[in-house]
């Protein structure tokens, strides 16, 4: 009876360790079909941020020619005004000197031959009156001079006016064409969301991303150390300014290097909230390494600084510099957004010394 009891117990445990193994399996063929398409989804995401991306530098130049352009009108109206000063001065200067020839008017040549008494006294009257001719005519012609400025000026206006207005239309179909693109997004987005719901497949997807940042950045290395042998650029790292970096961006920093992310994936970097399309500026001079749309980090531009040292900027809306550019301190690289799949616009920053992530936090100025 004993030993009956024993197998019936056996193959009840048998059959849970089955059913176990079943639904384990059951759950990884879901967690791999979710992946899988997520994997397509994550293509549309790239296409779709990428398109944004061209919208969004369509439109920064845009706005661009628009604030130039309303300077250009600015100058053009001040220096209008200077020269219309002048001519209302050269006005009266030239009433002036013609109001003196007409009381002089009675001093003709003919008059003053048989009037003087000497011809040294009608040789200086002469030369007088050569003067005070050369001298009217001199305005006369800056009059006519000012006169044809003005007439250009005005024309000009005229254009940059209409410049303006056609760069307004511009703008805002740019505007309807990005904000179209961003609603596109956001349907990708929450799809993707769902098929990456789970702790193991998020973990398994941060994994996936920071193994592919890894091996885009040692290939610009490699790639790099190639051409560098073709005039290569003088860099002196970020050693000496640590702790005095400015921020790449304006806005609310969440300092999460090293913090748990998910399973045991940490934070190498930190995140910086701002406003999208704020421009996003070189912490330091460095050359362009990298300048693409990675899975899970979006629009990413990487710099190096020499002597090992390297600073990312990621989820950008758009990238403003190309792969071997040299940068300046705060020259504006990017445009902040919420590519890689991000809700919020805001920047990812890392820094790295030889491969390895640092405390991008220790490195910022105060």
């Amino acid at each position: 009876m004993f030993f009956c009891l024993s197998a019936i117990a056996q193959e009840e445990e048998q059959q849970q360790l089955q059913d176990l193994q079943q639904q384990i399996k059951q759950k990884q063929q879901l967690i791999e079909s979710n992946l899988a398409t997520a994997k397509e989804l994550q293509k549309q995401l790239k296409q779709q941020e990428l398109d944004i991306a061209i919208s969004a530098k369509a439109l920064a130049a845009t706005q661009k020619q628009l604030t130039d352009n309303i300077k250009q009108q600015s100058s053009l109206t001040e220096r209008q005004q200077k020269l219309q000063k002048q001519q209302k001065q050269q006005e009266a200067i030239l009433a002036k000197q013609l109001r003196s020839a007409y009381m002089a008017g009675n001093h003709d040549y003919a008059k003053m031959i048989f009037n003087l008494q000497s011809a040294s006294t009608f040789e200086r009257m002469l030369t007088y009156y050569q003067y005070l001719n050369a001298e009217r005519q001199q305005q006369i012609d800056e009059f006519k001079q000012l006169g044809i400025e003005l007439d250009a000026i005005a024309a000009e206006l005229v254009e940059k006016q209409q410049q303006l207005e056609s760069l307004k239309t511009s703008q805002q179909k740019q505007q309807q064409k990005l904000t179209a693109q961003q609603q596109s997004r956001q349907v990708t987005l929450a799809s993707l969301n769902k098929k990456i719901d789970s702790e193991a497949a998020k973990v398994e997807q941060l994994q996936i991303n920071e193994q592919t940042l890894l091996q885009a950045l040692q290939a610009a290395q490699e790639r790099a150390q190639r051409q560098s042998s073709q005039g290569a650029v003088s860099l002196n790292g970020l050693a000496k300014f640590k702790g005095h970096l400015q921020q790449p961006v304006k806005g609310q920093m969440r300092k999460l290097f090293g913090a748990r992310r998910q399973g045991q994936v940490r934070w190498k970097g930190i995140l910086i909230y701002g406003n999208e399309g704020a421009p996003v500026q070189a912490v330091q001079d460095a050359q362009v390494l990298y300048a693409d749309w990675l899975k899970g980090f979006g629009l990413v531009i990487a710099l190096d600084h020499g002597e090992g040292y390297m600073s990312l900027y990621g989820h950008n809306q758009a990238l403003l510099k190309e792969v071997g550019e040299t940068v300046k301190k705060g020259d504006t690289i990017a445009l902040v957004g919420q590519s890689g799949g991000q809700s919020r616009p805001g920047l990812y920053f890392e820094i790295r010394h030889k491969g390895s992530p640092v405390n991008p936090s220790q490195w910022l100025s105060r």
